[in-house]
């Protein structure tokens, strides 16, 4: 299957790029994704990416198609073919 990943913030500043296209298994996970990501661009790990590789640090989230957050007890579910998947990180300010 195949599917778009999106960089936004800061993933696009680390990984100088707007995204790209990953070829997945079936039965790929979001997790599965960021596993994928991490051996990709080393720099996201620790900065975008939990150093455990398992989920995003706290101030980092997936979006599914510009509509959805995918949430930390999400991350065992799959997409589907032709998702659009935007990591991107939470600003707030005040």
């Amino acid at each position: 299957m195949e599917v778009k990943v999106e960089f936004a913030g800061l993933s696009r500043v680390i990984t100088h790029s707007r995204g790209l296209s990953l070829t997945l298994e079936r039965d790929a996970t979001y997790r599965d994704i960021l596993h994928l990501l991490a051996d990709r661009y080393p720099d996201l790990v620790g900065n975008v990416i939990h150093p455990s590789r398992e989920s995003l640090q706290s101030s980092n989230m997936l979006n599914l198609n510009g509509k959805h957050m995918i949430s930390p007890t999400q991350m065992n579910k799959s997409p589907s073919e032709g998702d659009r998947i935007i990591l991107m990180s939470v600003l707030a300010g005040g």
